[in-house]
């Protein structure tokens, strides 16, 4: 059975990441660089995602260039190891919920994007 939120649209839930992160003292600036870094879609691009209303599947099989450090994000989101998760579509919605919480927890940047 394929999970619901495979086909809710990214649009629906990019705001709700980004009033995590406001609530945090974070900005939408940063949520778009997580997503940009996590997918390789350039600031046009994300936002022509958002404007046609990609379902978050669509939106992570276009993600033009997913960042090879992703694999680098590791721990428990929903209860769930986030690299453990078998399904890659899943997997990849999840490291972004991932990294968006280490936002909102108020973790530098630089460990967010895993930069060495």
């Amino acid at each position: 059975m394929r999970p619901r939120i495979f086909g809710t649209s990214f649009a629906d839930v990019y705001p709700l990441y980004v009033a995590k992160a406001e609530r945090k003292g974070r900005t939408k600036a940063e949520v778009d660089e997580i997503i940009r870094w996590l997918t390789g879609y350039s600031r046009q691009d994300l936002e022509g995602q958002l404007a046609k209303q990609a379902d978050f599947e669509t939106f992570i099989a276009e993600a033009p260039e997913p960042n090879p450090a992703r694999a680098l994000v590791k721990g428990v989101v929903c209860g769930v190891r986030v690299e453990e998760i078998e399904d890659p579509v899943m997997r990849e919605i999840r490291y972004l919920d991932k990294l968006i919480d280490e936002l909102a927890r108020g973790k530098a940047m630089e460990k967010i994007l895993r930069k060495v």
